[in-house]
C-alpha cells in the first residue's frame, strides 16, 4: 500500500487497475469524463491489461458491459447526470439478469436548466433498479469501495450490480490522498471472478432472456429483491474482511460519530456528511448532544440500523441533495418509513439544500441541527419539509 495524491475520478481508475477488471465501456460526459479518459491512457500504456470498448453513448456502455458481464469478465464502467439517464433500460437489464457490473456515478445536476454541479437527482432516480447504491465522502472511500463492490456484487448471494456515488467536481476533482494497493495486494481479498450460473460461450450455447409468463415473473423480481437485500450482511463481512487486510473500515451502511448519546443525529449522503463532523464538533462544545450519521449505503435501506439509532434518538436532521418532486427529501421518507412500525417514533424533520453545487457550509449544517433540536423542544410534529437557504 503506497499513499497518493489524486482527484476521486483519477482514483477511481486505478481501483479499476488494482481489482483486474477486465472490461470497461464509457462515453464521456462531464464531470466522469476524467475517468474514462483515465483508463483508456492506462490501457495504452500498458498499466491496465483489459479491453477498452469506445461506445457512441452511455446506453450502448451499459449494454456493452451487460454483455462482457455475461460472458464472465469482471466489468465496470462510470457516468454521471444524464448519461445516467439515457442508461436507464441497460440498468434494469443488468440488474434482472443478476450481473455484478460496478459503476462509478459523478453525481451531477439533471439538465435542463444546465448545471454540471452536484445534485442526488440523477442516482436516487434509479433507486427502484435493483441496483445497489453507496455515496461516498472521500477520494480515499471512493478508491476503496469499488474495490469492495466487485467482492459484494460477485457473492453468489448477492449478484447484483452496484453503484459507487462520488459529488461532482466537490470530489471528482478535487486532489486529496488515498492509499493505492497493487493488484497483487488486492488478489488476496478478490480473487478472479467466477461466474456461478451460466455464461455466454459459443460453444456451449444456451437461451436466456426468454418470455417469462406470469405464473413464473413474480418468482424472477423476488429473487432480484433478495440478492439485494442480502447485501447488507454480506456487505458487513466484506468489510471486515477488508479491514483484516488492509486496515480500512468506512463504517458500514452507516457511518455513525458522536451517535451514543446523542439526542438529535443529523444524516445526509456525500460530502456534506464529511463536513457535519466539524459541524457535530462544535454544537457539542456548545453543549448540544448531537451526533452524525452518513448514510453510505441507501438500497438496501439499512432499515434495522435506523430503527435501532432511532429507539435512543429524539429527532432526525435528514439532509437530502435530492428531491421527490411533489414529495420531499428521499431518505427522509425512507427514515420515516423505516420507523413507523416501531414504538419509538422520534421527530424526523426533512431539510433539502446542496441543489445545484450550492455550498452547505458548517454554519449551515449547525443551523438545520438547530432546527431541529428546536423542533423537539417544542414537540412538532408534521411531515413538512424545509428548503434550506432558498432565495
Amino acid at each position: 500500500m503506497k499513499t497518493e495524491l489524486m482527484s476521486a475520478n483519477y482514483a477511481a481508475a486505478r481501483a479499476v487497475m488494482s481489482a483486474r477488471v477486465e472490461v470497461v465501456a464509457a462515453y464521456p460526459i462531464t464531470p466522469a469524463t476524467t475517468i474514462p479518459e483515465q483508463i483508456a491512457l492506462l490501457n495504452e500504456t500498458g498499466q491496465w491489461p483489459g479491453q477498452f470498448i469506445r461506445v457512441e453513448s452511455e446506453h450502448s456502455a451499459m449494454f456493452a458491459c451487460t454483455g462482457a458481464s455475461s460472458t464472465g469478465a469482471r466489468t465496470f464502467t462510470a457516468t454521471s447526470s444524464n448519461g445516467l439517464l439515457l442508461m436507464d433500460e441497460a440498468l434494469h437489464w443488468a440488474a434482472a439478469a443478476r450481473l455484478p457490473i460496478v459503476l462509478a456515478n459523478i453525481n451531477r445536476s439533471v439538465s435542463p436548466s444546465w448545471n454540471i454541479h452536484v445534485t442526488h437527482d440523477d442516482s436516487m432516480s434509479k433507486a427502484t433498479t435493483g441496483w445497489i447504491h453507496f455515496y461516498v465522502s472521500s477520494v480515499d472511500e471512493f478508491y476503496h469501495t469499488i474495490i469492495q463492490a466487485f467482492k459484494l456484487a460477485e457473492d453468489e448471494r448477492v449478484l447484483m450490480p452496484v453503484m459507487i456515488n462520488a459529488d461532482g467536481f466537490v470530489l471528482s476533482h478535487t486532489l486529496s490522498t488515498y492509499d493505492y494497493l497493487e493488484p497483487e495486494e488486492v488478489d488476496k481479498f478478490l480473487p478472479p471472478y467466477k461466474p456461478p450460473h451460466w455464461v455466454m460461450d459459443p460453444e456451449n450455447p444456451v437461451s436466456h432472456g426468454n418470455i417469462v409468463f406470469p405464473e413464473y415473473y413474480m418468482e424472477f423480481r423476488y429473487a432480484m429483491h433478495e440478492g439485494t437485500h442480502n447485501a447488507l450482511k454480506v456487505y458487513e463481512e466484506v468489510e471486515r474482511e477488508y479491514k483484516k487486510l488492509f486496515g480500512k473500515y468506512f463504517g458500514g451502511p452507516i457511518d455513525c460519530y458522536r451517535c451514543d448519546d446523542a439526542e438529535v443525529v443529523f444524516t445526509s449522503q456525500g460530502s456534506v456528511a464529511a463536513e457535519a463532523k466539524d459541524a457535530i464538533d462544535e454544537l457539542r462544545e456548545e453543549g448540544y448532544k448531537v451526533g452524525n450519521a452518513r448514510m453510505r449505503m441507501i438500497r438496501p435501506f439499512p432499515v434495522d440500523r435506523i430503527r435501532e439509532l432511532g429507539s435512543r434518538v429524539k429527532g432526525f436532521a435528514s439532509f437530502d441533495r435530492s428531491v421527490s418532486y411533489g414529495y420531499g427529501g428521499p431518505v427522509a421518507h425512507d427514515i420515516r418509513a423505516t420507523m413507523y412500525n416501531t414504538k419509538h417514533r422520534p421527530i424526523i424533520k426533512s431539510y433539502i439544500g446542496g441543489l445545484g453545487g450550492r455550498d452547505m457550509t458548517v454554519s449551515d449544517i449547525k443551523e438545520v441541527i438547530l432546527d431541529t433540536v428546536k423542533a423537539v423542544e417544542n414537540g412538532e410534529t408534521g411531515p413538512e419539509e424545509t428548503w434550506h437557504d432558498l432565495r
